[in-house]
């Protein structure tokens, strides 16, 4: 496929911009301002690559904005961890943001968060090892140039963050073929005759999701290799709705989609609904509702306000209203047919009917169910 265009694409122009672009001037401030001891290539010492993630203020004023809301331990020991000679996952429930605090992990200690592998059922031994320029190949035989490296051997190579997403969707062969990186940090090219030994600096951060248990679970060996670190759902309803305004404002602006009155409410509305489906049970422990089959995770109620915002900007009357958001919600809710309709219908009628400030909701919701 070739993509002909008149001018080149500029860093401002790209859909969603790497997390080291995106934040570059606040690690920029960062670095200015660390005194701190930083292990060898890391471009922050711990602190501050923690201070990137939680925010906080720099001593000249410079605001450092959070990208995780959660317990801070969670961060000092994920970022701890990558100091040692221990790599990291990140486990967690679907929209818990285990990529997300992979991207910026990266970002701040390497300042590159683009050594990935996405696992897959069909994420080949390649993509973590190395692969062959198949032309070179056969003109030359096995050689350096027609060496293909991988994600993992450039980090290891360069003293590199490498990630690997969604560890146990990758067959249990390949995961395997971790276990000499991680435990000898060092990756044998037998064609060649050698080797490729990391350099002080090289650490691995993995994503798993704690739904797909059994789908391919870690062998013993390689879970050893990693600190696990669980990342939590948000505790409260003010920590979540914090994190969904702050990710709409980030993807509004990416989007070019102006801030719209209403905005506050529905989003509360949104988080409200989800986190108590996602319980099983109202906000003030009295009625208790069923759960539906999906995970209604936070990241998914950012989807679902966004797109509530561009439906108010494109085709509403500029205010994010209840309508706005009750399809997104209904989508997000019902993902069996049979079994999750009724857990709509019956939350519906049961709680949202009866609560105050909610009938335009309850209006929008009937519609979009009719």
């Amino acid at each position: 496929m070739t993509t002909t265009t008149s001018e080149p694409t500029t860093t401002g122009a790209v859909l969603r911009q790497h997390a080291e672009d995106a934040f570059a001037a606040e690690l920029a401030a960062l670095a200015a301002h660390d005194d701190r001891p930083r292990p060898e290539r890391w471009r922050l010492s711990p602190w501050a690559v923690a201070t990137y993630l939680l925010g906080g203020e720099l001593p000249d004023g410079t605001v450092i904005t959070p990208k995780y809301i959660g317990p801070r331990r969670v961060v000092e020991v994920a970022v701890t961890t990558l100091a040692t000679d221990r790599a990291l996952l990140l486990l967690g429930v679907p929209g818990t943001a285990k990529t997300w605090v992979s991207e910026h992990l990266a970002a701040a200690i390497s300042g590159d968060s683009t050594l990935l592998v996405q696992g897959t059922a069909g994420t080949p031994e390649e993509a973590v090892r190395y692969g062959w320029n198949y032309a070179q190949l056969l003109a030359h035989g096995p050689s350096r140039d027609a060496l293909v490296p991988s994600p993992l051997m450039r980090a290891m190579a360069d003293g590199r963050i490498a990630r690997v997403e969604e560890l146990t969707r990758i067959p249990a062969d390949v995961q395997d073929s971790l276990i000499t990186i991680l435990s000898e940090k060092t990756l044998p090219v037998p064609e060649l005759g050698t080797e490729i030994q990391a350099v002080r600096g090289f650490n691995l951060i993995a994503t798993a999701n704690d739904r797909d248990r059994g789908v391919n679970e870690l062998s013993s060996a390689l879970r050893r290799r990693f600190n696990t670190v669980v990342l939590p759902l948000p505790a409260t309803l003010e920590e979540e709705v914090e994190i969904v305004t702050r990710r709409v404002g980030q993807l509004g602006r990416s989007l070019d989609l102006p801030e719209l009155p209403g905005g506050a409410e529905e989003i509360r509305r949104v988080v409200t609904v989800f986190r108590e489906l996602r319980a099983g049970l109202t906000a003030d422990g009295r009625t208790k509702v069923k759960t539906p089959s999906g995970t209604l995770s936070t990241a998914e109620a950012i989807s679902v306000v966004t797109n509530g915002l561009a439906l108010a900007t494109h085709f509403g009357d500029g205010v994010l209203r209840a309508g706005d958001v009750a399809d997104g919600i209904r989508g997000a809710v019902v993902r069996d047919p049979v079994a999750d309709r009724q857990v709509w219908r019956e939350y519906l009628e049961g709680v949202v009917r009866e609560r105050d400030g909610w009938k335009d909701f309850y209006r929008a919701a009937r519609e979009v169910r009719a």
